[in-house]
């Protein structure tokens, strides 16, 4: 892994500042010419979804979007999320989704509303094949837990919300490194680090071991600042507060 901040012999070339990362980008969109643009980048590695994007997004049908999806997303893997809290249905859902396509993964959240844990489903779920991203994780006990149901030759992604965990005022890098290291037992399972707020979270995440982080649109529309000389940026912040100040005709 590249500690964080040592960007020299890439500085101001931001893709190359990724690329010779580790970690995998994936796309976190419901905008379909986001999803289309992105999926002609070869830096993004796959996608992931969630009702709440696809709702901002004015999705309709949620079949139809992810006919559309992956017929532009071609080989590469996408995260299609349940919409139920009971585990009857969760599960019907999940067996459905799967059958969309063979780089489908099944998002299940990693409880219900009540906080009763769908880990059990999650374990029936890959007995059968089925890839499962869990998501909304949080702790590294609900990581210790998904990792000793999950079948030995099972794949799966565990979703730990380091941005939301953050916000809480935690900092979620021992976290993360803790899930990393506890998932290591499991040779199929990989770590995304969700909901990043910055940049700096994707060379966090790398450092740390995380296999995967998901970027939205308005963070991968941050990438061609990565590297950027901090004296450059000054000035061009100022450029920034001098212009507006123009452009609204202030005056004091």
């Amino acid at each position: 892994m590249s500690p964080i901040g040592t960007m020299d012999s890439v500085k101001g070339e931001p893709r190359m500042a990724i690329e010779h990362l580790n970690i995998s980008i994936y796309a976190d969109s419901a905008d379909l010419d986001d999803i289309r643009e992105s999926a002609t980048d070869p830096l993004i590695a796959g996608f992931t979804t969630n009702p709440s994007l696809m709702r901002a997004a004015g999705v309709g049908n949620y079949r139809d979007f992810a006919r559309q999806v992956l017929n532009v997303t071609g080989d590469r893997p996408v995260s299609f999320e349940v919409l139920a809290d009971d585990f009857g249905e969760m599960e019907r859902q999940a067996l459905e989704i799967a059958t969309w396509g063979k780089h489908v993964q099944v998002k299940i959240p990693i409880t219900t509303i009540g906080g009763e844990s769908a880990l059990p489903l999650v374990a029936r779920l890959a007995s059968q094949g089925v890839v499962c991203n869990v998501t909304a994780m949080f702790t590294t006990d609900q990581v210790e837990q998904a990792i000793a149901v999950l079948p030995a030759s099972s794949k799966a992604i565990l979703s730990l919300f380091a941005g939301r965990i953050a916000d809480t005022g935690v900092d979620p890098v021992p976290i993360m490194r803790e899930a990393v290291e506890i998932a290591s037992s499991h040779a199929d399972v990989a770590i995304l680090w969700a909901s990043p707020r910055e940049t700096l979270n994707i060379f966090q995440a790398d450092e740390v071991g995380c296999d995967i982080i998901t970027c939205t649109r308005d963070l991968r529309a941050k990438f061609p600042i990565i590297g950027t000389p901090l004296e450059t940026y000054s000035r061009e912040t100022v450029q920034m507060f001098f212009r507006d100040a123009e452009a609204a005709n202030y005056e004091v």
